[in-house]
């Protein structure tokens, strides 16, 4: 069942240019994790803000478990439904304690003090961030930070979460705290979960990824299926793993190297049964 879908979505700017969503029509399932790729301007984080009714459509309509997101009278359902998740997750952090921070949104739903409490246990439970509970946002790494605004929104418990470019200010190792904290969400809570993400590595981590170029989606597919065509990507102003741009320039035909191989283990593999004979 669809969680998310839109029809025929169209979304201008008030600058006159062109629309930044040209006619979108996207069903994404429940329980599903969904990667949005495209180079800047594509439309990736207009689409991803529809998801949430920050914007509401020029043309066409989206629909939030079921509901009408341009129907006022569904804006508080609609994000309930979809929690949102942003680059800067100082611009989400209201609070001067971890534990009061996560429990601000359940406060204003008006929830009793006990259910309160589980939740925020609960959440920070999900993210890794327990032992964090009582410190100060300010000083945790940018990683950490991040994971108290997952919890944060987790805390209303929606079914679904939108998370745009949230790794794009953070390390490498503040990257890969984040992504383990969505994949668990999603994995082990069922939680619907949509990154819109510039990093390959990330997107190679969904169910399936679309590209986005002009307001419309350009590629739809599982990762291998999206990721292994090196010379469309290319087009799209959008580079590829490295084990498949090895196995791009060893073979560019894919004759004899899948390119299907996203993983430094797989790619590993390709080149040892196909160059030295072995078996993996």
């Amino acid at each position: 069942m669809a969680i998310i879908e839109t029809r025929d979505l169209v979304f201008r700017y008030d600058d006159g240019g062109d629309n930044a969503l040209d006619g979108l029509t996207v069903h994404i399932e429940e329980g599903s994790f969904t990667a949005v790729l495209g180079h800047n301007g594509s439309g990736k984080s207009t689409f991803a803000k529809h998801l949430n009714a920050i914007l509401l459509p020029s043309g066409g309509k989206v629909w939030v478990g079921g509901l009408d997101t341009a129907d006022e009278k569904n804006l508080f359902d609609v994000r309930k439904t979809a929690g949102m998740v942003f680059q800067n997750p100082d611009n989400q952090i209201v609070a001067t304690v971890v534990e009061e921070d996560v429990a601000f949104a359940c406060e204003n739903l008006g929830l009793p003090p006990e259910e309160i409490r589980k939740r925020v246990d609960d959440c920070l439970a999900a993210v890794g961030m327990s032992e964090y509970a009582r410190h100060a946002p300010h000083l945790l790494s940018g990683g950490q930070k991040q994971r108290v605004a997952i919890a944060g929104v987790l805390a209303m418990q929606p079914r679904c979460i939108v998370m745009d470019e949230p790794t794009a200010m953070l390390d490498p190792s503040g990257r890969a705290e984040v992504m383990g904290a969505v994949r668990r969400l999603n994995r082990e809570m069922g939680v619907t979960v949509v990154l819109i993400t510039h990093h390959m590595d990330e997107a190679a981590q969904a169910d399936r990824i679309l590209v986005m170029q002009r307001g419309k989606v350009a590629l739809d597919g599982t990762p291998k299926e999206v990721l292994s065509q090196v010379e469309r990507m290319g087009e799209l102003s959008l580079s590829v793993p490295q084990t498949v741009e090895l196995l791009h320039t060893l073979d560019p035909q894919g004759q004899t190297l899948s390119h299907e191989a996203l993983s430094v283990e797989e790619c590993a593999d390709q080149i040892i049964h196909n160059y030295l004979g072995v078996r993996p």
